[in-house]
């Protein structure tokens, strides 16, 4: 199939927008409602919505949603239990990273670059791997170093808060997130293998939020419906439709590239929604994080280039 790189990298920006203004409705949440049952509500909603869409897709197509041989149920199950225990560490992490970063701090901008830096982790986690990494991956990493230093480090330690450390452990679940996904997303396929995650991510924060925030109400829930109700439809069901969409047209390096800008919209978001400014040292050090994300999509840049200067020989 021929891809078309604009038409993809679009609808990959627009998922990228809502995802990047995400941070925004998540940051506005955590005045309302405690982070794990919040995690639990957006979840359990953003299964509902990508299985009402795998279940139209199915019923139109007139094929099964889930195949019914013994090695595809253990696959959908352990891949399925795997990659929503990941992710519940992933959206937990940032929803109480958020809720924490103290008053007057451009939370919606360092959390979404701090969180982006996964797109850095992956490599990494291939050399601990003993996989084969790029050294343009290692100029990446001191890139991205320099970024978060200027980011949380350049007035000492005092400037690196506590959300700060949750979102670099947020980065880190998601790297083992991804490897995950990228395992058992071809086999399973990948909307139910999201559908049956948020099921778990659901349940998980759910029984969390049980335990640890036992003062919770059905008011704290009615005050956070419009963010639950945007980051279960939107950001949960909408966006990662848009990727599903905008991948299939566009080159996967195209693609990363385009879903790296979540960071860059978290930040405008923050800016112009909530009125949250940047320092200089602190706009420097998300520019850095950001060039290093790019960087880092360098060796795929290549590799594509280079399969498609084949395919036309």
């Amino acid at each position: 199939m021929k891809r078309n790189n604009i038409k993809g990298s679009l609808i990959l920006t627009l998922g990228s927008l809502i995802w990047g203004f995400a941070f925004v409705v998540q940051s506005d949440a955590a005045n309302f409602i405690k982070p794990f049952a919040f995690n639990s509500l957006r979840s359990l909603l953003g299964a509902l919505v990508i299985g009402t869409y795998v279940f139209i897709k199915a019923k139109a197509t007139k094929t099964e949603v889930f195949e019914k041989t013994k090695e595809y149920k253990k696959n959908a199950i352990i891949g399925g239990i795997i990659c929503g225990i990941f992710l519940a560490f992933s959206v937990n992490f940032q929803q109480l990273g958020l809720s924490v970063y103290p008053e007057g701090v451009p939370a919606e901008a360092r959390a979404g670059f701090l969180t982006a830096l996964y797109v850095v982790m992956v490599p990494i986690a291939s050399i601990v791997l003993r996989k084969r990494v790029s050294p343009v991956i290692l100029v990446a990493v001191f890139i991205a170093t320099a970024g978060v230093y200027l980011l949380c480090l350049s007035d000492g330690f005092s400037g690196f808060y506590l959300g700060d450390g949750l979102m670099l452990l947020c980065a880190l679940s998601c790297t083992i997130h991804i490897m995950f996904v990228d395992k058992y997303g071809p086999i399973i396929g990948g909307p139910q293998l999201s559908m049956i995650q948020f099921v778990i991510c659901g349940i998980i924060s759910g029984v969390i939020s049980l335990i640890a925030e036992p003062d919770m109400t059905v008011h704290n829930i009615t005050s956070a419906l419009p963010q639950i109700l945007y980051m279960g439809i939107f950001s949960s069901g909408v966006a990662y439709t848009l990727q599903i969409v905008g991948q299939k047209y566009a080159e996967p390096a195209v693609a990363s590239i385009s879903m790296s800008l979540e960071g860059v919209f978290a930040t405008l978001g923050g800016w112009i929604v909530l009125g949250s400014a940047l320092t200089i040292r602190e706009f420097f050090g998300c520019l850095l994080v950001f060039v290093a994300i790019l960087t880092a999509q360098i060796p795929e840049i290549l590799i594509n280039k280079k399969g498609r200067s084949m395919r036309n020989d």
